[in-house]
């Protein structure tokens, strides 16, 4: 046991590390990218649908994805498939000088990360089981987050020695993180070519779909994921109040993002030793986020709130995919993880829609409707804990 707990506490690295490195890849070309669509000259609305389609079709391919790798047992195939697009659409975007030809890879690159994690989500479930899920998630989360703040960091030290409008040799550097973790990706590979065999215990259940369990856990979660809003809309209510200074905003996100990491650890653990109360728990700090930046009108309040925001992102990133692993059996998993993240994704772009209309008639209609939907999921949830007790 000791000696599948080390190989698998290994494994899980080196996966955080491959998304330690393609964070800092695509992170830090999506800090700039609206910046250089602006200057190759496309409008507001362009910049506005593009990002919505790539983030609306990365989340819907993660369906197909996760039904493929369950039938064909390929994960890490489509892993490295899913991390080349992801990560090579990148430098491209350095060698195409029109908006019309740049707005392509942009969204591959969102449809690469679509396909490649469902099995990658499916393989760490395998390696988090002797080392807990929630602080093996936790672990990966962790990683995770400390490539989006690098990323953003790495672009800007390039545009800093570069001159601020060289926005292409930006994306073009971001090729060399890119190749660290395509790097670390076949190393693992070759260290871990049958990463299923990291799960102890490991039982097939002969079904013909899904748990109902599961689908009471989607229907719980997409509660929390309508009321829980992109940092692109609290980016703009924080520009247009002005109550902090534009420099400091980009500042506070990367400040939020290393609450998101800490709090992926802390609460991995929690839930690892008290289960599904863990998560409750961060649903319920969450709530309290968007009162208090939306409806604040001085710094340490927003602060507070942007902790919360961080502590539920934290959540939602570790410990909600951590869940799935413990309700749903191994040949299963890339199909389970595949619809979460689909319907994850899709409610939480209607969510943060509807929070965007409701916010150009008063941020007060847009705290009503996201704490509603956040305290509905709660509710929910505390009839899931009761139902899979009862399992």
């Amino acid at each position: 046991m000791d000696d599948l707990r080390r190989k698998s506490i290994v494994f899980i690295v080196l996966i955080g590390m491959v998304s330690l490195f393609a964070d800092m890849t695509y992170e830090g070309a999506r800090s700039i990218s609206g910046q250089y669509l602006e200057i190759l000259g496309a409008s507001a609305a362009i910049v506005g649908f593009i990002g919505g389609l790539g983030e609306l079709m990365g989340y819907a391919i993660r369906f197909f994805s996760g039904r493929l790798v369950d039938r064909t047992h390929k994960y890490w195939l489509l892993t490295i498939f899913g991390y080349f697009i992801n990560l090579l659409s990148v430098p491209l975007i350095a060698l195409l000088p029109l908006w019309q030809w740049a707005i392509f890879p942009m969204i591959t690159e969102r449809i690469g990360k679509g396909i490649r994690v469902p099995p990658k989500d499916a393989m760490l479930s395998f390696a988090t089981k002797s080392v807990g899920r929630g602080w093996g998630f936790g672990i990966h989360e962790f990683l995770d987050q400390l490539g989006a703040v690098s990323g953003p960091i790495f672009v800007a030290i390039v545009l800093f020695f570069l001159g601020e409008n060289n926005f292409r040799y930006a994306f073009f550097f971001l090729f060399i993180p890119a190749l660290c973790a395509i790097g670390i990706l076949f190393l693992s590979w070759f260290l871990y070519p049958v990463p299923s065999k990291l799960e102890v215990n490991l039982i097939e259940i002969d079904s013909k779909g899904l748990p109902k369990l599961f689908w009471i856990y989607c229907f719980c979660v997409l509660g929390f994921a309508v009321g829980f809003l992109d940092f692109v809309l609290i980016a703009f209510h924080l520009e247009r109040a002005k109550i902090i200074s534009q420099p400091i905003i980009p500042l506070l996100y990367a400040f939020t993002m290393g609450v998101d990491g800490v709090s992926a650890l802390v609460f991995g653990k929690l839930f690892d030793k008290n289960g599904f109360i863990a998560l409750l728990f961060a649903i319920v700090i969450s709530v309290f986020a968007n009162p208090l930046i939306f409806l604040s009108r001085s710094v340490y309040p927003i602060v507070a709130g942007m902790i919360c925001w961080g502590i539920g992102l934290g959540a939602l990133e570790s410990i909600v995919r951590a869940a799935v692993a413990n309700i749903v059996p191994a040949s299963k998993r890339g199909s389970a993880f595949g619809i979460f993240n689909a319907l994850l994704g899709i409610f939480w772009f209607v969510g943060s829609f509807v929070c965007g209309i409701l916010y150009g008639i008063s941020p007060v209609y847009l705290v009503a409707f996201s704490v509603t939907a956040q305290i509905f999921s709660v509710a929910s949830f505390i009839y899931f804990r009761r139902s899979f007790r009862a399992v």
